[in-house]
């Protein structure tokens, strides 16, 4: 009974999610130490303002949401078929220019690849 027990234990806590353990979106701790703990931080969050595009026109953005602790600028994460990314402090306008954009890929190029830090893959 006692190893059925410590077994489940090691399983409940080797399959928990990665990220800060906060509620409130002013705790977050910077720089994240991973990108799991960043994507699992910020889908986790209650945030001020947070949205969703629809990329279905894309031919290569699959999903974009952006979450915002202020209201002014916040966290973007972008999905393509191979890869997802997380951008920090992007600008509310940026996101609302992304979303009406004629061409996502072309927008992301633009104006925000290069411009927003991103927070690294993790390649384990």
């Amino acid at each position: 009974m006692k190893n059925v027990l410590l077994l489940l234990i090691f399983l409940l806590l080797g399959c928990s999610k990665e990220r800060q353990k906060i509620s409130d979106c002013t705790k977050i701790i910077l720089p994240f130490r991973t990108y799991q703990e960043a994507k699992n931080t910020v889908e986790s969050v209650e945030f001020k303002y947070s949205d969703e595009a629809d990329t279905s026109k894309s031919s290569w953005i699959r999903g974009a949401q952006f979450y915002s602790c202020d209201g002014n600028s916040g966290y973007m994460i972008f999905q393509t078929d191979s890869k997802e990314y997380i951008h920090q402090g992007i600008p509310v306008h940026i996101w609302e220019q992304f979303k009406d954009a004629e061409s996502f890929g072309k927008y992301y190029n633009k104006n925000i690849k290069h411009n927003y830090r991103v927070v690294p893959q993790n390649y384990e």
